[in-house]
């Protein structure tokens, strides 16, 4: 089973940026649909972008025009670059991997917007 490595979350005002990282571990990579979740305090974990192998791509309403998420395939990872942050965009970050009956979570980073 494929294990995931979240990096790059950390604490923004309003209106930053931040870009988070993903890398994977296994032979097989490019077949997967590779996802990331967010959970804010409280609230379920909710998806916020995912990208099949061949690079399509969805948004949940509330980040679309804001953040974008992107693979490399040759390097295993996926990246979400998030921009304009706002509070509402608080909680913690996982990377999520699915696919041909597969299922990972990496352990998630922390994401924090405040002024």
């Amino acid at each position: 089973q494929a294990q995931l490595v979240e990096s790059g979350g950390g604490s923004v005002q309003p209106g930053g940026s931040l870009t988070l990282s993903c890398k994977a571990s296994g032979d097989i990579f490019s077949i997967y649909i590779m996802g990331w979740y967010r959970q804010s305090p409280g609230k379920s974990r909710v998806l916020v972008a995912d990208i099949t192998g061949n690079r399509v791509t969805n948004y949940m309403d509330s980040v679309r025009g804001r953040f974008t998420i992107s693979r490399d395939n040759a390097k295993k990872m996926i990246y979400l670059q998030m921009n304009d942050l706002k509070p509402e965009d608080t909680g913690v970050y996982y990377c999520h991997l699915q696919g041909y009956g597969a299922s990972s979570w990496g352990q998630g980073t922390q994401v924090t917007v405040s002024s």
